[in-house]
C-alpha cells in the first residue's frame, strides 16, 4: 500500500475514532455552529502559522484554543445571543486569515487545500500531530466520560451537586478545538464540522443509549472515511467532500432503518 494511503487511512480512522463521542455532545448542546465557528478560525492559525513561521497545526490549536476562551469569556459579559457571538467570530476570523495570507506576497498558500482539505498529501509529522490529538481528546472524554454526561442533562442539577460545570463544559470546547484543528487537513475549515455533525445525528437514529450512540458515530464515521477514500481514489474526486458526502449518503440510507429512542 502506498504511504500517502496509509497515512490518509491512520488520520482518518483517527478523526472517525474520536469524531464520534465528540459530536455526539456537540448535537446533544447543540454546539453544531461552535464547530462551525472554530473550523472559519482555524484559517486564520494557518495564516499566523505561515505569518509567525510555526507549526501549521500547532498555530491551529492555539488559536482554536483562543477563540473558544475568547468565546467562553464573552458570553459572560455581553448580552449578544451565543448565536450572534458565533456568527461575529466565525466570519471575522476567517475573514482576518484571508487577509493577512493576502499581506504575504513571498508565501504562496492553496487556500482550497485547506477550505476543502487534502488528506492524500498528509506527511509523517502531520500524522504525529492528528495521532497524538485524536488520543489525547479520546482519553479525555473517558475521563470525562459522567461529568460531561451529567451537565449536558442538567447544568443547574450538577452545579447543585458540586461539579464545575463551567471548567468540564470549557474543556469539552477545547477538546472541540484541537479536534477541529487537526481535522483542518483531512476535511478542510469548511467542512470540518461535518464530521462532528452526521456520523453522531445518523447514530442518534438507532442508539438506546448515550454509550451507543457515541460508539455507534465512530463505526459510522470509520465507514464514511472508508468509502471516502475508495471513492475518492477510483473517481479522482476531492477526497475530504467525498468523505463528508459518504457520510452524508449513510445518514440518508439509516432512513430506511425503523427508528429507536435514545433512552
Amino acid at each position: 500500500m502506498p504511504s500517502f494511503i496509509l497515512f490518509a487511512l491512520i488520520a482518518g480512522l483517527s478523526l472517525a475514532i474520536v469524531a464520534g463521542p465528540l459530536g455526539s455532545f456537540v448535537v446533544w448542546r447543540k454546539m453544531a455552529y461552535f464547530g462551525d465557528t472554530l473550523s472559519h478560525a482555524s484559517l486564520l492559525g494557518v495564516a499566523l502559522g505561515f505569518m509567525l513561521k510555526i507549526n501549521l497545526t500547532f498555530a491551529v490549536i492555539i488559536c482554536c484554543v483562543l477563540i473558544a476562551i475568547l468565546l467562553v469569556s464573552l458570553q459572560r459579559k455581553q448580552p449578544l445571543a451565543s448565536d450572534t457571538l458565533l456568527g461575529i467570530l466565525a466570519h471575522s476570523t476567517l475573514s482576518l486569515g484571508l487577509v493577512v495570507l493576502s499581506f504575504m506576497p513571498n508565501v504562496r498558500v492553496d487556500v482550497m487545500e485547506y477550505l476543502f482539505g487534502d488528506i492524500l498529501t498528509i506527511t509523517q509529522t502531520d500524522l504525529y500531530w492528528i495521532v497524538g490529538g485524536c488520543l489525547l481528546t479520546l482519553i479525555l472524554i473517558i475521563a470525562l466520560w459522567r461529568h460531561l454526561l451529567s451537565i449536558t442533562v442538567n447544568e443547574e442539577l450538577s452545579a447543585v451537586e458540586g461539579l464545575p460545570v463551567a471548567i468540564i463544559r470549557l474543556a469539552l470546547m477545547l477538546m472541540v478545538a484541537i479536534v477541529i484543528a487537526v481535522a483542518m487537513k483531512i476535511v478542510g475549515v469548511l467542512l470540518i464540522a461535518s464530521l462532528l455533525i452526521i456520523p453522531p445525528a445518523t447514530a442518534q437514529r438507532h442508539a438506546k443509549s448515550p454509550e451507543q450512540m457515541a460508539v455507534g458515530a465512530s463505526i459510522l464515521g470509520i465507514l464514511a472515511v472508508c468509502l471516502g477514500l475508495v471513492f475518492s481514489y477510483y473517481s479522482n474526486a476531492p477526497t475530504g467532500p467525498a468523505i463528508v458526502v459518504s457520510a452524508a449518503a449513510i445518514f440518508l440510507l439509516s432512513f430506511l432503518l425503523p427508528r429507536r429512542v435514545l433512552a
